[in-house]
């Protein structure tokens, strides 16, 4: 796998975007981020998933996956080793991070429309 294929793989997804945070490349869906090549140099391609999910994939295939260092790792971001990862692999990793992308823009969506304050109706 190679960068490349990350970057096809990730703009086939429905509404998946390529933008840059700080000089980095990375996908979005619906302005937030689900996957980035922030490590591309090192040979990852980055999933921003949840800490359970992290865990269930190192689990399934530790040769593939690592917590990103630091911080954002312990908050799930995923490292996946491209040489190493098939084109199967890094299509359903990256499905997994955009639906819950997907879930957490509908839950951030949902939230505001209630902080709304409510509006007269026209009669």
């Amino acid at each position: 796998m190679t960068a490349d294929e990350f970057r096809r793989l990730a703009l086939a997804l429905p509404g998946a975007e390529q933008g840059s945070h700080m000089g980095v490349v990375d996908f979005r869906v619906g302005g937030r981020i689900f996957a980035t090549l922030a490590s591309v140099a090192q040979g990852y391609g980055n999933l921003m998933l949840t800490p359970e999910l992290q865990a269930q994939f190192i689990a399934e295939a530790p040769e593939l996956f690592l917590p990103v260092h630091g911080g954002w790792g312990r908050m799930g971001a995923t490292h996946i080793r491209l040489l190493a990862a098939r084109e199967a692999t890094v299509s359903g990793a990256l499905q997994t991070a955009y639906r819950l992308r997907l879930q957490k823009n509908g839950a951030a969506a949902g939230k505001a429309r209630k902080r709304q304050p409510a509006r007269k109706r026209d009669i």
